[in-house]
């Protein structure tokens, strides 16, 4: 393409926030425009670049700079009010660089599709008059509580042991957000989730990672407020309606997966005879939770794939790998995906965060919940309670689970008059997550009007 040639197609900016958790679903998404005819740009950090393990294909990748170019990020250090003033700073103005080097090479934006853990892209949109799109990763329940805290119609600290919240069953204070129910526990972040809505009368569409049927009475709140939509669930489409060609997974890894010794452990189980356990890309268990999770494990009838990141891995006990080798594995990361695919899972034992609980209601596996901060809580109330999808584990007067309450829900899960229930409404909600992205369903609907939005421009 020649400099001052014009395109005559819709060309979208996509700025993640730089973690895996956010990332990966807005690829997905990203995947999902490009099958419709939009062309899609990615824009991240300079400095996540090269921790990448990415294969983005048809999409384009740009880096800008959030002023930590040397990887050497505060938040790691617990200085996150620094990394989002400085990103604020620095990145404003190599985005905005960003966006108008586009436009000199004849591909100008039409759009920006942005985290709104950075708010301040919105502004940037809007300042070069381009529609702006929040894309939130956690779900409509536990935005619409940060929404009222922000909008003040929740106040800190809750001073009721019972939240009535539209669209919602009525919460306990414990099944809040942690950063809302354990008031004062983590204020910078706290600050991070309740800014999300800083800016956002100025967003045009506020796109969900849910679907209808999964949250419609909080949905119909929420979009009697905002332009909201859903468009979830956003997993590649080899796993729902295979509508998409190529998309068989998400593409991108912060961690280097044991991909083989996963598929191959799995290959000589039962159907339906393994307890997958992980806790994602960035919960830490404590000690004593870590012990009493692995005595389950230990002592229980059934075979466990248990994914512990290398930075966890100092608090598995001694011997513990050795002595459970007949029924067990522990890997240091995997393809989810194909794990929880696989004929032989039987539950996932689960921290609740929202991509988890996304991606195995869309694949049909129970879920024995221990949530353990930010929104898990809430997840975890909604997969017990509104999906009955799961069982979440109580906690002691320490605030740990221990192991025999495991693997009591474990059983319950995998065996129980309860599981049997949990188990038919498995079925029912996979078949609903692959209905709302097939064609017409409630979230193909919704991009295809993003889509046409885009185009308008």
């Amino acid at each position: 393409m020649k400099k001052g040639d014009r395109v005559h197609y819709s060309h979208v900016l996509v700025v993640p926030y730089p973690s895996q958790g956010h990332i990966n679903p807005l690829l997905q998404f990203s995947k999902r425009l490009l099958s419709k005819g939009v062309k899609i740009t990615l824009a991240i950090t300079s400095n996540l670049v090269n921790s990448m393990h990415a294969q983005t294909g048809a999409i384009g990748v740009e880096t800008f700079s959030d002023g930590y170019d040397d990887g050497r990020l505060p938040w790691t250090e617990g200085r996150i009010e620094e990394y989002f003033e400085r990103s604020k700073m620095v990145g404003s103005q190599t985005l905005t660089e960003l966006i108008k080097k586009q436009e000199s090479f004849g591909d100008p934006i039409s759009c920006v599709v942005y985290d709104p853990f950075l708010p301040w892209v919105l502004d940037v949109a809007k300042q070069l008059n381009l529609i702006g799109a929040a894309f939130f990763t956690q779900s409509l329940a536990v935005c619409s509580i940060y929404y009222h805290v922000h909008r003040g119609l929740l106040t800190l600290p809750v001073a009721s042991t019972i939240i009535s919240i539209p669209g919602l069953p009525l919460l306990p204070i414990n099944d809040l957000p942690s950063f809302i129910s354990i008031y004062g526990s983590r204020p910078a972040i706290l600050t991070l989730l309740l800014n999300q809505f800083s800016n956002i009368d100025k967003a045009d569409w506020l796109l969900f990672n849910s679907f209808d049927k999964l949250e419609q009475e909080v949905m119909n709140w929420m979009a009697k407020q905002l332009p909201v939509k859903t468009i979830g669930p956003t997993l590649p489409s080899i796993y729902l309606d295979k509508r998409v060609k190529d998309d068989e997974d998400f593409g991108l890894n912060l961690f280097k997966p044991s991909v083989d010794a996963c598929m191959n452990w799995l290959n000589m189980r039962e159907t339906g005879s393994v307890v997958y356990v992980s806790f994602g890309s960035v919960a830490e268990l404590g000690d004593e939770q870590m012990k009493e999770l692995a005595s389950c494990l230990k002592d229980s009838n059934y075979h466990f794939l248990w994914v512990v990141r290398q930075s966890e891995q100092n608090k598995i006990p001694t011997n513990f790998v050795e002595e459970t080798l007949e029924k067990g594995l522990v890997v240091s990361w995997c393809l989810q995906l194909e794990v929880l695919s696989h004929k032989t899972l039987g539950c996932f034992v689960t921290h609740c965060g929202w991509n988890s609980t996304l991606e195995s209601l869309s694949l049909g596996v129970p879920m024995v919940g221990l949530p353990q901060w930010t929104d898990q809580p809430t997840n975890a109330k909604c997969i017990e309670d509104v999906w009955e999808m799961g069982l979440r584990a109580k906690v002691d007067e320490k605030g740990v689970v221990v192991g025999e309450e495991i693997e009591a829900c474990i059983k319950e899960v995998m065996q129980g008059e309860k599981g049997k229930e949990i188990r038919q409404n498995s079925i029912k909600w996979k078949e609903f997550a692959k209905e709302a992205v097939d064609e017409g369903g409630s979230s193909d609907k919704n991009i295809e009007e993003f889509v046409a939005l885009c185009h308008a421009s």
